[in-house]
């Protein structure tokens, strides 16, 4: 009897511990993302000297603004160091070092589009890009040399383009599009839009989007007005339709045929970081593209299309 009810007791406790039992919380187990390793890995010396330094790498995000002189300006995502990727990254050789930080990029609150109607003229003060900006109403003999050079030295531009030129041109719009370059509105037939109404206005920029579209497919996002002749009017017109105004300030001045050395030199001199540089198709920028490109790299610049240089990220 004694030996029978033993026998009982130990069925009912195995019949307990197979109910009770979860895998997921087996505490004879050590899985890789429990208590147990998250524990070493906190305690771990090169893990807490990455813990330790991350705020003197970390950076703020900044906010979009309007500046006095360089009007519509976009912010830049903040960075902060991201624990666990720096410390795999790491561990492999059991030291701290600083080019095997891995960041995240944090947005900030205001951003460019959150701002009222301004032109823009550069992208944020402290990011290393630039961008080409072509506008374009003639040359057209000029733009399968240049789109050649771009792809080249794999650099996207952004080309402004009238709609009169489009209409006459729309094989090399759809060549510009197809090659990944952005395409923007510079009006339809390059008035003087200071001197129009805005009625007028609204018909140049919104015509040529019509008339971009339906060649592209695209909805256009960004304005250069011709001649860079605005008011607050021409601005707000675009800002109506959903556009931003994009100026520059940098000038080739490639139309007066400089040298390919004067024009290096003129863009060398005014070169900074958030550069919007202008040009036209013309011969001077089919001889000189290359070199200019290749300068500018040299300075430690990377090129983007004006929506990559006026994003937020770093």
């Amino acid at each position: 009897m004694y030996r029978y009810r033993k026998f009982v007791n130990l069925v009912v406790f195995l019949f307990i511990i197979l109910v009770a039992y979860n895998p997921e919380h087996n505490p004879f187990v050590i899985n890789e993302v429990g208590s147990i390793t998250e524990v070493t890995r906190t305690e771990d010396v090169l893990y807490k000297e990455i813990q330790d330094k991350s705020p003197e790498y970390s950076q703020d995000p900044q906010n979009a603004y309007i500046d006095s002189v360089w009007k519509k300006t976009p912010g830049r995502n903040g960075a902060k160091v991201n624990l666990e990727e720096s410390y795999e990254k790491m561990k492999e050789e059991g030291t701290f070092k600083e080019s095997l930080l891995v960041y995240d990029q944090t947005p900030p609150e205001i951003k460019l589009k959150d701002l009222p109607a301004s032109p823009i003229f550069r992208g944020h003060p402290e990011k290393d890009m630039v961008s080409l900006l072509f506008n374009v109403s003639w040359g057209e003999e000029h733009i399968p040399d240049i789109l050649n050079i771009l792809n080249e030295h794999s650099v996207k531009a952004t080309f402004f383009i009238e709609g009169k030129w489009a209409q006459q041109n729309s094989e090399s719009v759809k060549m510009i599009d197809e090659q990944g370059h952005v395409v923007g509105n510079h009006a339809y037939n390059h008035p003087d839009m200071t001197r129009l109404t805005e009625q007028e206005n609204t018909r140049q920029i919104a015509q040529t989007n019509e008339i971009i579209k339906a060649i592209t497919g695209k909805d256009l996002k960004w304005f250069a007005p011709p001649s860079g002749n605005h008011t607050e009017q021409v601005v707000e017109v675009a800002d109506a339709l959903n556009m931003e105004t994009i100026l520059w300030t940098v000038d080739t001045i490639d139309w007066k045929n400089p040298s390919v050395s004067v024009m290096i030199n003129r863009v060398n001199n005014k070169l900074h970081p958030g550069a919007t540089i202008l040009m036209h198709p013309t011969s001077s920028i089919v001889e000189g593209l290359e070199p200019l490109i290749k300068n500018i790299k040299e300075n430690g610049y990377r090129i983007g299309t004006i929506e990559k240089l006026l994003n937020e990220e770093r």
